[in-house]
């Protein structure tokens, strides 16, 4: 026989002719005579009953029997199958002695047949064996397999430097690579890994030559074969140097935050300097457009609201003639500054302003233009000094005269000024004791209605009847929802005055969340709704203000248990990306139209503001919860469809720092 075929070798007692004709084809044959030559087991068949099964022997044996004894292995590559045929009468048996001398000659045939392929496989196996160990040591990455015990079965040379030492070496290097054999046995046992399926984890060696650490990412396969059974394949790939980018990365990250600080402080320096500078000053782009300009400026290049058609053109007049003369210095190189004179107009008072102006360019460390700053100083005080010298000589006594009224005008500019300095001050402490007074007024008296109020639904004051109770319970509910109102509107009022500074502590998210179901479980427990909560797996300790989070949660589960009115309401907290937390309160209520999104954070602002609206409240609880998020260095979002329910998401910082 051969690897795609079963043929007949040799015969005792029948033709040559049909030994020779003897042939059955392996590949998708069923015929009885392969299975049985294949199955490693006497089988025998019946000439008379069995002929139509056996194809390839015809009717030239149709009156005899058929017995197949298997010798060896069965068929592979390298060994082939072998067998013996034996045909004799249908009435006469197979004897017992013939089978077992087929069998001791069939082991001695398929040994020699082993014996006779052995040296050109062995000479095979070590090529492809050699030719295996030249592709792994070429490898630049530690390459090893070790049997599912964890011993080393095969290593390219990156793998011996690490996990092999011989007697000769030092006895540090002898211990490095008994660490990095115990770590390696370690990792590999604490990972359960499945048939085909790669597993990651990082994984710290020792570095023989001197001892430093060496972080690897270990990915490790289980393969499984037939004849060498289950091994894992582990190549540990080298990350040093994606550690060192990766904090690399980190410091120059927090060197771009202390630039953008340094830079945000010197534009508020710079701002300070330009506002204290009576003349105007413009700072214009390196393509002439403006960027930065204080008060004196903006009173010529801008309109107030309202001004006019006339106050619109001549600002865009004022605004062609500066521009010209700042394209006057861009267009040539050479030149860092440009002095001259540009006639403007003031839109207040639609008078003429001679300016002198005088620009400079503002190079980098590079040479490259960042900027032009102009300063444009006003002329006509000059020119009014010069008429009045010219007349001094002329009538002394009528200048003496314009100098006093001008000098009685300024005093009284002045004084117009402190007195207004003195009602916004007066303004400011109105409003300040406004607050005190709203804060006493409204709320100690509040407190105490809503204090006798509950004592009295307690009994203390003496047995009361069901109605009594009923209208109590009324008069505590709605003095509570009027306490709230007063204390939105005196929260938003904090704020605007920033009066309410942060109270920056650290603590568990799950805490707060449980405080906020566990102030809110009254109401919870009186509707028809399933509160849930989700947490992430991988959600970190918060560093910011408890209290204020805390009143933005309450304030939006409390929305959504006045919005829905049945069905459900999840919390969830889950980190949106490193270094900051989404916290969202979802519900399946009524929904907010797409067209009303935009103004639910606003001061005020309810979707329904009609007099007759089916929910109360002041709208001032999503402007207080938008508010106190952007103090917190966080935002706010909606998603929402009308009649489907809303999600509103703060998204915070882990750590916020003042």
């Amino acid at each position: 026989p051969t690897r795609t075929a079963f043929e007949g070798l040799a015969g005792a007692g029948v033709q040559p002719q049909l030994v020779e004709r003897l042939s059955l084809s392996l590949d998708g044959t069923r015929d009885p005579l392969v299975s049985a030559l294949t199955s490693g087991r006497p089988t025998s068949f019946s000439g008379n009953q069995d002929a139509a099964r056996l194809p390839s022997l015809g009717a030239l044996f149709s009156r005899s029997s058929f017995t197949v004894l298997a010798i060896g292995n069965q068929p592979d590559e390298d060994v082939p199958a072998l067998g013996v045929l034996l045909v004799s009468p249908a009435s006469e048996p197979v004897a017992q002695p013939v089978r077992w001398v087929a069998d001791v000659l069939g082991h001695q045939f398929q040994h020699l047949a082993g014996r006779e392929g052995g040296s050109e496989l062995e000479r095979r196996l070590r090529r492809e064996r050699s030719w295996l160990q030249h592709v792994l040591n070429a490898a630049t990455d530690p390459i090893l397999f070790t049997d599912t015990e964890g011993r080393l079965l095969i290593a390219n040379t990156r793998a011996e430097l690490l996990f092999s030492a011989t007697d000769d070496v030092s006895e540090g290097r002898r211990r490095a690579v008994q660490l990095n054999n115990m770590f390696f046995s370690a990792a590999l046992s604490r990972r359960s890994l499945g048939e085909g399926e790669p597993g990651r984890r990082e994984l710290v060696l020792v570095d023989p030559t001197d001892g430093s650490d060496l972080p690897f990412e270990l990915l490790s396969t289980v393969v499984s074969d037939p004849r060498e059974g289950t091994g894992v394949v582990s190549i540990l790939r080298n990350i040093s140097d994606l550690r060192q980018a990766t904090q690399q990365i980190d410091e120059n990250y927090a060197r771009l935050r202390i630039a953008e600080a340094d830079a945000r402080a010197e534009r508020d320096r710079l701002n300070l300097i330009i506002d204290s500078v009576a003349d105007p000053i413009v700072v214009t782009d390196e393509e002439g457009a403006i960027s930065l300009m204080n008060a004196p400026a903006e009173r010529l290049f801008s309109a107030r609201t309202g001004s006019g058609e006339e106050a619109q053109r001549i600002v865009r007049a004022n605004d062609a003639h500066f521009s010209s003369f700042v394209s006057g210095l861009l267009s040539t190189g050479g030149d860092t500054t440009r002095r001259g004179e540009i006639g403007l107009v003031s839109p207040e008072t639609r008078q003429s302003v001679p300016v002198e102006a005088f620009a400079a360019k503002l190079l980098s460390e590079l040479g490259e233009l960042t900027a032009v700053v102009t300063i444009l100083h006003d002329r006509t005080e000059d020119l009014e000094r010069a008429s009045l010298y010219e007349q001094l000589k002329m009538a002394s006594d009528e200048l003496e005269g314009k100098v006093h009224a001008a000098t009685n005008e300024l005093a009284r500019q002045n004084e117009l000024l402190r007195r207004q300095a003195l009602e916004l001050e007066q303004a400011s402490t109105a409003k300040s004791q406004f607050l005190a007074n709203v804060s006493h007024e409204l709320r100690t008296p509040l407190n105490a209605i809503l204090g006798y109020a509950t004592m009295t639904m307690q009994g203390i004051a003496g047995e009361i009847t069901p109605g009594q109770r009923r209208h109590l319970s009324r008069i505590e509910a709605n003095g509570r929802h009027l306490l709230a109102l007063i204390n939105e509107i005196l929260d938003i009022t904090r704020i605007e005055a920033g009066r309410m500074p942060l109270e920056i502590v650290s603590f568990a998210i799950p805490d707060l969340l449980r405080e906020v179901l566990s102030e809110l479980e009254p109401i919870i427990a009186k509707s028809n709704l399933t509160v849930t909560t989700k947490i992430g797996p991988d959600l970190v300790t918060l560093r910011t203000d408890r209290q204020k989070l805390k009143q933005i949660l309450v304030n939006l589960l409390s929305n959504a248990l006045k919005f829905t009115p049945s069905g459900t309401i999840t919390l969830r907290a889950d980190m949106a990306r490193p270094k900051v937390i989404a916290l969202a309160v979802s519900d399946t209520g009524i929904g907010i139209a797409q067209s009303d999104q935009s103004v639910i954070f606003d001061d005020f602002r309810q979707v329904d503001s009609t007099p007759r609206r089916a929910y109360g409240g002041t709208g001032l609880g999503l402007s207080i919860c938008r508010r106190l998020t952007m103090m917190m260095r966080g935002a706010i979002d909606v998603q929402s469809q009308l009649g489907q329910g809303s999600t509103f998401t703060i998204t915070l910082p882990t750590v916020l720092r003042k």
